[in-house]
């Protein structure tokens, strides 16, 4: 069942199925809003550590408000890291069984993403200090998204940090092409962990997918492109309110 499906992506009982496949949709929605967004206003939103280096050469260079510009959009991004924390863990608190305890980040991010698509062109003629809303607005949003998956999977996922994942998937690569020779009885064979190699090449193709498909859709549809992220997300969050509970006998 479709609704079964989808209500096991955000359930607070997890598995690693649960954990990938969540993880792969919002990579794509990461990837989609990162290059989309870069067409948009000309900057990266999840790349803090380009985001934090950018602000210290601006800073040495005497461009102070670019610098401040990308202190801001750190800032934003920690702020939507802190969001998702105060939203889980009140809903843990709150209701520690409940099967939406996820459900309302991923739905604020959501409504974002629909605000960011209907007036996203509006919020960038605004600025504060040299920074446009819509940078601040899509750098919260990647901090709110990226601490969801991390909370949900017990950080075993990132769907915004390609950098680690790469790093992470070369490591196995290079465990799995390493010659284990014979007559080193001392010496531990080395492996390759492929579920690990499966589980972040499949976040890095879904990430580089949804930035080909964000691209191409912010130039030919503009800012309207991320109301389809947002459906797909409202989708996915609210799917545990209509999964049927089974009748006491």
């Amino acid at each position: 069942m479709p609704v079964e499906y989808l209500s096991a992506l955000t359930a607070t009982a997890r598995t690693q199925r649960a954990n990938l496949h969540l993880g792969i949709a919002l990579a794509f929605v990461a990837g989609a809003l990162n290059a989309g967004g870069f067409l948009a206003i000309g900057q990266y939103t999840s790349h803090m550590t380009g985001v934090l280096s950018s602000a210290a050469d601006d800073l040495v260079l005497g461009k102070v408000p670019h610098a401040i510009a990308g202190i801001l959009s750190l800032c934003a991004f920690l702020v939507g890291a802190m969001t998702t924390a105060l939203m889980v863990n009140f809903a843990r608190r709150s209701q520690p069984d409940s099967a939406v305890t996820y459900t309302a980040p991923l739905l604020l991010e959501a409504a974002l993403l629909l605000l960011f698509g209907l007036v996203g062109a509006t919020l960038k003629l605004h600025e504060f200090v040299s920074v446009s809303l819509t940078a601040i607005l899509l750098c919260y949003v990647m901090g709110l998204q990226n601490a969801l998956v991390t909370k949900i999977s017990s950080a075993e996922i990132r769907t915004t940090h390609v950098t680690g994942l790469v790093t992470d998937f070369g490591l196995e690569l290079g465990r799995l092409i390493y010659w284990n020779r014979t007559g080193q009885a001392f010496a531990p064979a080395v492996r390759a962990n492929r579920t690990r190699m499966r589980v972040h090449g499949s976040l890095i193709l879904a990430f580089a997918l949804g930035a080909l498909i964000g691209a191409l859709g912010f130039k030919y549809a503009g800012y309207i492109a991320t109301v389809p992220l947002a459906i797909m997300l409202v989708v996915v969050s609210l799917a545990p309110f209509f999964r049927k509970v089974p009748s006491p006998r």
